[in-house]
């Protein structure tokens, strides 16, 4: 894989362990900024909108700036949202934080992806996406156990700090290792790209997209403290299993993209979505027993994140045919939408753990994912009525 590649994961490395550690410090930073554990939630909630919202129209906005400047700055305001989020005086400083540092990672995401499948061949294009996206996953085996265990024992002020030093050296991995001149697409007008919200069929991947992530997240948002106060774990070997959950991340995250390039993204995500609302129905039964569970947690984090790479390769694939001009901003759409199913889960979380207790998110976890599923099927439908008109 080209060089340029690995400065990808290396800046997603980051961008994963400042989005996804905070799910080990809910109640660390809950307690100490004397919040409810549902309102310390919304700091995933909120970080997810900032990705929403910076994803599409900050792609379409910086859609003529040369790719590695608009990277590099990327990884500036990251590393800036950061140091202002180990800085927060309060819950309300945290928040906008998380926000400004949601926005940068909404625009890495969207281009990268496709700076990615243009860097390789069509064959090879799911497993690129996979490798960037791999960062994320090697985030989730060091980058978020380590973090829980730093914030634990340091404070969280300090898993910020280190996260801001990450992405200041993945700016300069940046700037040494990508080319200069990256293939770019002409530019269109703002109008002309945002008429990508107007195709219906990019939409239902949005949808597939925004409902796989929801489900999951009502659940993993609160992974800690059903770990804690459901299983028994200590604090300790909740960072452990963090770490034992990022490996199988890792693990299904490579795999997931393999099985797009051979089978298609449609049945690869028909099998991965299937397994993952499997994963959360049982872990609902597990919880309660400490052994099944951890194994559970495994299962959970070998389809967790496998249908990233069929997703991306989908809309990307999707946008070449109905929206061309706008393949940029489509892709940012689907970051925009993994991060909106992640706002709403950790959100719809909250409100199921408050009203009803943390036992009830895997369930109710598994039948949105389920939604992903029959939404994948139809567009699987659609595709084969599509090829036999064209035949």
């Amino acid at each position: 894989m080209p060089l340029a590649l690995w400065a990808l994961t290396l800046s997603a490395f980051a961008i994963g362990t400042t989005e996804f550690v905070i799910v080990g410090l809910l109640p660390v930073i809950a307690a100490d900024l004397a919040v409810s554990l549902p309102s310390a939630g919304l700091l995933v909630s909120l970080y997810a909108l900032g990705v929403a919202i910076g994803a599409p129209v900050l792609t379409a906005l910086s859609s003529k700036m040369p790719r590695k400047t608009l990277l590099v700055g990327l990884m500036a305001l990251f590393t800036l949202g950061n140091m202002l989020g180990a800085m927060a005086p309060d819950y309300y400083s945290l928040m906008l934080a998380r926000v400004v540092t949601g926005m940068a990672h909404g625009v890495f995401f969207s281009i990268g992806s496709t700076i990615a499948t243009s860097l390789v061949a069509k064959d090879k294009a799911a497993s690129a996406i996979a490798l960037m996206f791999t960062g994320l996953t090697v985030a989730l085996v060091t980058g978020v156990p380590l973090g829980t265990f730093v914030g634990q024992y340091l404070g969280w002020q300090a898993v910020f700090y280190a996260v801001a030093a990450l992405g200041f050296i993945a700016m300069i991995g940046s700037v040494i290792l990508v080319p200069n001149h990256l293939a770019q697409q002409k530019s269109a007008s703002f109008a002309e790209q945002m008429q990508v919200l107007t195709e219906p069929r990019l939409l239902m991947v949005y949808a597939k997209t925004a409902l796989g992530y929801g489900g999951s997240f009502i659940a993993f948002t609160y992974l800690a403290a059903i770990l804690q106060d459901v299983s028994g774990f200590s604090t300790d070997h909740i960072a452990l299993l963090m770490l034992l959950y990022g490996v199988s991340v890792a693990v299904g995250n490579i795999w997931g993209g393999k099985l797009a390039d051979k089978k298609g993204p449609i049945a690869a995500l028909k099998l991965i979505f299937l397994g993952l609302a499997a994963v959360l129905l049982l872990l609902s039964f597990t919880a309660p027993h400490p052994a099944l569970a951890a194994l559970t947690v495994l299962l959970w984090g070998a389809v967790a994140f496998g249908n990233v790479p069929g997703l991306q390769l989908y809309v990307v694939r999707q946008a070449e045919v109905y929206t061309p001009k706008a393949v940029d901003v489509a892709s940012g759409l689907n970051i925009a939408a993994f991060n909106l199913g992640i706002a709403f889960g950790a959100w719809a979380g909250g409100l199921v753990v408050s009203q009803w207790g943390l036992m009830f998110t895997p369930w109710i976890g598994a039948l949105i994912v389920l939604l992903a599923f029959g939404l994948t099927h139809i567009s699987g439908k659609l595709d084969q009525r599509l090829m036999a008109q064209t035949d």
